[in-house]
């Protein structure tokens, strides 16, 4: 019976990387994909996943109105499809993790979902938090904090390299806007910056 999978880690960790080696293992064996990436985040340009190997592979681009279940039903009646994998999937919404669900349940097509667990502040996505709720396997990508450890934040800083503490959930970047740390190191950094630019009371 086919499942839902949430591989995810923080930024730097080779997402995209397992995403598209995954997808070239199924195409080498003959088996037809289809593949997912959101359209809020086009860097590699739209409808392209890419990885920072400079690996790359074209894919169809979801934004919070996309029905992933109908599209992809569509795509079946065409064509026999043998797995979907869906890049950036912090960004999904908790309809269309529950349309992933239904693929997975009753047309028994695998789905492999790839993204961060958690903002620059330490909080779930929210398409995160439902891939964690309802996949059938978790899986963490590794990737190393500055110390060695194991890194599981995601930090975002300013031009100078400067922690930044507010801000809105969703702010696209790569190297130039976030490190992965570990959690001590992500609070120790955190904090240096509440402290050096406190928030004031509201006027």
């Amino acid at each position: 019976m086919a499942k839902l999978y949430f591989y995810y880690a923080a930024m730097n960790a080779g997402k995209s990387t397992t995403l598209l080696q995954a997808d070239f293992n199924y195409r080498e064996r003959g088996m037809e994909t289809m593949l997912w990436t959101a359209a809020l985040d086009d860097r590699a340009g739209e409808g392209r996943i890419s990885s920072r190997l400079e690996i790359g592979a074209d894919a169809h681009s979801f934004d919070p109105t996309t029905d992933l279940l109908e599209t992809v039903g569509a795509e079946l009646s065409g064509r026999r499809l043998h797995c979907v994998l869906v890049d950036e999937a912090q960004f999904l919404t908790e309809a269309q993790v529950l349309q992933l669900c239904r693929l997975a349940d009753e047309m028994d097509l695998p789905v492999l979902c790839y993204g961060l667990r958690t903002d620059f502040r330490g909080a779930l996505f929210p398409g995160s938090a439902s891939l964690l709720a309802l996949a059938d396997a978790l899986i963490e990508l590794k990737a190393v904090c500055e110390c060695g450890r194991k890194a599981t934040m995601n930090l975002r800083v300013d031009a100078e390299g400067r922690a930044v503490a507010q801000g809105q959930q969703t702010e696209i970047g790569g190297n130039d806007r976030y490190v992965a740390l570990c959690r001590r190191h992500f609070f120790a950094r955190l904090r240096s910056a509440e402290e050096a630019h406190p928030v004031g009371p509201a006027a």
